[in-house]
């Protein structure tokens, strides 16, 4: 499992790199959207290579791969991790995770909502915890979510969704009182770039914006395997380096896209 979460680990590192880069100076105010409005350029990667059709990254056996709402929801409940995995101190947040039965939709108005699973998608569970301030240093939030889709081609579609979402809405509200703000976006198809960990991936990076109106850095990255789409975000406060909050980040991708190997694989 170590030499797996290694390789995932560093790949993401290189893309955190980048997606910093293309972040620009989002920190320099509370509104990180300015710099698409006074016409500094967008860069944007291709988009995911088309799944099904591309030589996958894991092979699953096939009498192993979710087929029903159950068996999808089994799979999350054990892939998405809950807040002692992420390490030492964390705890819940409030809520502790998503409502059953509905997935993260971003609306026209670009604003999180979590409707009912639509036709095609099996199983869809987020898990929120947070690392408490303490020490002179601010806390840190995070999130595990897992999808389940009855075909390739939906997760695939999903995962394109996800790299075009910063171009529509570079500002997005997560909550009533917290928003994310200065996206930008980077997909990373299998095999391109030393990525062979998963089939697709895709690395947003922007700044969070919660009640007292300081920006954060914010990360979000999201890998398919097959039908499954596994994505954490990270959030660090104050003391946080930014170092430590993209190891914190990918090697939790890493061990969540192991589980799902580990789930899918057969004896």
């Amino acid at each position: 499992m170590k030499s797996n979460t290694r390789v995932v680990r560093g790949s993401w590192v290189a893309l955190v790199v980048a997606g910093s880069l293309l972040a620009g100076c989002s920190a320099q105010g509370a509104d990180g959207g300015s710099a698409r409005r006074t016409g500094s350029p967008t860069h944007t990667a291709a988009p995911p290579s088309g799944g099904s059709s591309a030589t996958p990254a894991f092979r699953p056996d096939a009498d192993l791969v979710p087929r029903t709402s159950k068996d999808g929801q089994d799979l999350v409940d054990s892939v998405v991790f809950a807040p002692g995995d992420w390490g030492r101190g964390f705890v819940a947040q409030d809520p502790a995770e998503s409502t059953p039965g509905t997935w993260a939709v971003l609306d026209d108005n670009c604003r999180w909502e979590r409707p009912k699973l639509p036709r095609g998608v099996l199983a869809g569970l987020s898990r929120y915890s947070r690392l408490p301030a303490g020490g002179g240093k601010g806390a840190v939030k995070v999130t595990a979510s897992a999808t389940v889709h009855s075909s390739v081609l939906g997760a695939d579609d999903q995962l394109s969704t996800t790299l075009e979402e910063p171009l529509r809405c570079p500002e997005q509200q997560t909550r009533a009182d917290e928003r994310i703000t200065g996206l930008n976006s980077l997909g990373t198809p299998f095999g391109a770039r030393e990525q062979d960990y998963a089939d697709d991936s895709v690395l947003e990076a922007g700044q969070y914006v919660g009640k007292g109106g300081n920006a954060q850095p914010y990360l979000w990255m999201v890998a398919r395997l097959g039908t499954v789409v596994a994505a954490v975000s990270v959030t660090g406060g104050k003391g946080h380096p930014q170092e430590e909050l993209q190891g914190l980040g990918s090697t939790a991708l890493g061990q969540m896209l192991v589980r799902v190997r580990q789930r899918l694989k057969g004896k």
